[in-house]
């Protein structure tokens, strides 16, 4: 039983290390600012390898008086509770981790589709009030009749919009303009909203947990840099920079989340353009980082007893 107890023990170790000290040190790097991709692949990373890891563990601990491992317990599980294989005695240790998958999962699964349900809800009825108070502007986006210069994308399953105001239009010149189309656009087209809408059901999800609503906010402010990026394939860095200085000096330009940009977002906006991308191998570095995370749950719930079984 006891080297039994290593594939829960682990996994609770990762859990415990994916749920507060990598997440407290990748939100206090600087690395990530100068490549927001790699960055964002690294949050997600974290995310679903500690969402694993911590049902993971609970599972195969509870499972442990029905096999040595979860393939085993799992296996076993059916025919004890059909009656075919006889019956176990559970500890109440077992039966309480049972349940804390159980709850923990639902509870994940469960504040998901709230956020999703909640999130299209709040979209349609933006896009209601959007056709009836906008008009098609020459650039192809939505014009509203506001003096706040303001722009914001506005996706959708099927189609989607970037909006812009009057204000924004007398504020800036056509490149500027331009510049800040092309952030808008860029949230489309990379689904930015998709990743927005994970990280607020984990916020929801462990609304008691600091670090869950600082991966919110790290991962806000990373899609802001990968959109600034798609602009600056178009315009140059001066003329983007100019176009955030405006803009944030005026009022604010308005995420796909429909939330100001802070001040300090957009000083980080400003500052990363001047820093040189990171160095191809410590991107590579980074994203391979990321794979082995995502991999070492499955690997010891499910590869490593395979293996061993093999072996046997």
């Amino acid at each position: 039983m006891t080297g039994a107890l290593v594939a829960p023990a682990l996994l609770a170790a990762l859990a415990l290390a994916l749920a507060w000290p990598v997440p407290l040190l990748l939100a206090g790097a600087r690395w990530t600012r100068r490549s927001p991709a790699t960055a964002l692949v690294l949050w997600q990373a974290i995310a679903v390898a500690g969402g694993l890891s911590m049902i993971g563990a609970l599972l195969t601990f509870g499972l442990l008086p029905f096999g040595d491992n979860l393939l085993a317990g799992a296996l076993a599980l059916p025919g004890v509770l059909l009656g075919e294989a006889p019956l176990r005695p559970l500890e109440f240790w077992n039966v309480l981790a049972l349940a804390g998958a159980a709850l923990l999962t639902g509870h994940l699964l469960l504040n998901l589709l709230v956020t999703v349900v909640r999130a299209e809800r709040q979209r349609r009825r933006h896009a209601g009030l959007l056709m009836l108070l906008s008009q098609p502007h020459d650039s192809g986006t939505r014009l509203i009749d506001t003096p706040a210069p303001v722009a914001y994308c506005l996706p959708g399953a099927i189609s989607s919009v970037t909006v812009v105001s009057a204000g924004l239009i007398e504020l800036l010149d056509e490149q500027q303009m331009l510049a800040v189309i092309e952030h808008e656009r860029a949230h489309v087209k990379q689904r930015h909203d998709i990743v927005l809408v994970f990280f607020r059901a984990w916020r929801a999800s462990l609304p008691w947990f600091p670090i869950a609503y600082r991966a919110q906010e790290e991962v806000g402010l990373l899609i802001e840099l990968l959109a600034d990026d798609e602009a600056r394939r178009v315009v140059d860095d001066e003329v983007l920079a100019d176009a955030i200085v405006r803009v944030g000096a005026g009022a604010s330009v308005t995420s796909i989340d429909d939330e100001a940009t802070p001040t300090d977002a957009l000083t980080t906006r400003l500052a990363r353009l001047a820093e040189p991308p990171l160095p191809r191998p410590a991107e590579t570095a980074v994203l391979a980082l990321a794979a082995a995370l995502v991999l070492v749950p499955p690997a010891l719930l499910f590869v490593a007893p395979l293996v061993a079984s093999l072996r046997g």
